[in-house]
């Protein structure tokens, strides 16, 4: 069988699974959740689909996205503001998604500071006046401490179906393997980074020569950008405009956490109610029982058999009344880590959860739980 029959079958049945731009997500998200930065920017971000996969990951507090075409944006945008759930449980992290319109041949301020700059498919759309400005703006004005690129593999483009130039009309150029490690190399060796070669899509069996479909390249500083080079610049003037900002909700923001602290002393505070009531009620039936808890595997009262037995701390029932002291609540793991100290607990839920005279315990009344029985 000559080569060129091979060609012409491989363009019928190759397929990727999941596809390529999945794929290349899923690189960068891998990259992501490996190096844990906390600040990530997407140049050429188009309809924001990497923005919303990067959302999702933990350690990153700022999502950036640059794109020359504001339209496909906002029209992809509303996927990235804050849902119904994200009010109701806030997360731990801040988050901040920016979207911004402008070229990445320019530079501007808000794009300083960025831990991982992305470059998706990208390069291959740039005017060559636009290249050329291309490093000097990512590599020596932003400076990430790293930097991935993707771009299309034209030594693979006689295995796609239907491709005969270039596999889109907006493609400028296509590099094959050698020219773009050689213009990466060039680029890191200039700004001071590393670079490794790596792509995803692989070649048919038998064809590993043709290399990856897609061809990428992960650029990490030498050495810690410091803050007498970053201010060795002339001031730069704000170019970009922006379309689009989200802020999260987040148990940083004084606010949030004062909510979500009183729901979880509320929420604790009556199951353990629950649990008292209940051995009341037992005691009541029948005296002859052991008053103590039984072995539950339920978590309130397994947690609550653990405390040691002090007058302070234990609830207690006084008429139709019944007291939670806040040690006991405090000691439950999550209002623990929620608030830190107990003084900061007492901070949080001033004004907003019904307590004691004396302010050390959550009071609940019961008479009208009992008229309804």
């Amino acid at each position: 069988m000559d080569k060129n029959f091979q060609k012409e079958e491989f363009t019928e049945v190759i397929k990727f699974t999941p596809p390529l731009y999945k794929q290349r997500y899923q690189f960068v998200k891998d990259l992501v959740e490996k190096y844990k930065p906390k600040k990530v920017a997407d140049l050429g971000c188009a309809d924001c689909r990497l923005l919303w996969m990067l959302k999702f990951c933990r350690c990153i507090e700022v999502l950036a996205g640059l794109d020359i075409c504001a339209s496909v944006m906002k029209e992809k945008m509303h996927m990235l503001s804050p849902l119904p759930v994200d009010y109701l449980q806030p997360s731990e992290r801040s988050l901040t998604v920016t979207l911004h319109h402008g070229s990445v041949a320019h530079k501007d301020p808000c794009m300083l500071g960025f831990d991982l700059v992305t470059c998706i498919e990208l390069i291959e759309h740039l005017e060559e006046s636009e290249l050329k400005k291309f490093p000097e703006v990512v590599f020596g004005f932003m400076a990430p401490s790293m930097v991935v690129i993707s771009t299309p593999n034209s030594e693979f483009n006689p295995l796609l179906p239907g491709v005969t130039l270039h596999r889109h009309p907006d493609h400028k150029f296509e590099w094959t393997q050698a020219q773009f490690q050689s213009w990466a190399l060039e680029t890191a060796k200039c700004y001071d980074y590393s670079v490794e070669f790596t792509g995803v899509g692989h070649p048919p069996t038998g064809m590993e020569s043709v290399g990856f479909c897609t061809q990428i390249g992960v650029f990490v500083r030498k050495y810690p950008q410091t803050g007498e080079s970053v201010q060795s610049e002339e001031p730069i003037e704000a170019v970009y405009k922006t379309v689009f900002k989200a802020v999260y909700p987040s148990l940083k923001d004084e606010k949030f956490l004062q909510n979500a602290v009183a729901n979880e002393v509320i929420f604790t505070a009556q199951n353990i109610k629950h649990h008292l009531m209940s051995k009341h009620e037992e005691c009541d039936d029948a005296p002859e029982r052991e008053s103590r808890f039984q072995p539950s595997v339920d978590y309130f009262s397994d947690h609550l058999r653990k405390l040691v037995v002090d007058p302070t701390t234990e609830p207690f029932v006084n008429g139709n009344e019944v007291y939670i002291p806040l040690v006991t609540i405090f000691s439950f793991p999550k209002v623990n880590r929620l608030c830190g100290t107990f003084e900061k607990l007492c901070k949080l839920i001033a004004g907003k959860v019904t307590l004691s005279s004396d302010g050390s315990a959550v009071v609940f009344n019961t008479e009208h739980e009992n008229e309804e029985d």
